[in-house]
């Protein structure tokens, strides 16, 4: 198996370049065609990137929320710590999946809380960020109906996965 993982690129960029050659095609200059929409692409994408990263981190370093709703946490029986997670997934899987592992680290994978989070993780998308990135790649300015049926599609999944670790666990 090391061995086809060796030689799958050399053998796949010989294809390029030969089949490149045989269609009488400037590789090299397609090449640099490509580089170049690649960087206009992240050029568009960065400050939607920035933008969220900046948010995520604001968020991450503020316990107001999980303050004022640890009265509700109590009486439903959700740990505080699934909170920023359940908020924070469908804007970023990167954080929700930092969030998750720090539960593991305190509570374990196989307490209460590690199977929500776990649960949480699989049941939720990251929407916003979906949303973010690739309507700012191709400049789409109208997302129509499109945050509203996200958000609601992990709100059901949030529900769904608080509902399915209380049934199970």
């Amino acid at each position: 198996m090391k061995l086809i993982s060796i030689i799958v690129i050399p053998i796949f960029v010989f294809f390029v370049i030969s089949y490149g050659n045989a269609k009488k095609i400037n590789i090299y200059d397609s090449f640099l065609l490509g580089v170049k929409e690649g960087l206009k692409i992240c050029y568009n994408i960065f400050p939607a990137i920035l933008a969220m990263i900046f948010a995520v981190n604001l968020f991450l370093n503020s316990d107001v929320l999980s303050f004022l709703l640890a009265p509700i946490t109590r009486i439903i029986n959700i740990p505080k710590e699934i909170l920023p997670m359940a908020i924070l997934r469908p804007i970023s899987g990167t954080a929700s999946m930092s969030i998750m592992t720090n539960i593991f680290a305190i509570y374990g994978p196989d307490s209460y809380a590690g199977r929500l989070a776990s649960i949480l993780q699989g049941c939720t998308d990251t929407t916003i960020y979906v949303i973010a990135l690739y309507y700012s790649s191709i400049k789409v300015s109208k997302i129509r109906y499109t945050l509203i049926v996200g958000l609601l599609a992990d709100l059901a999944g949030i529900l769904m996965a608080f509902l399915l670790a209380n049934i199970f666990f």
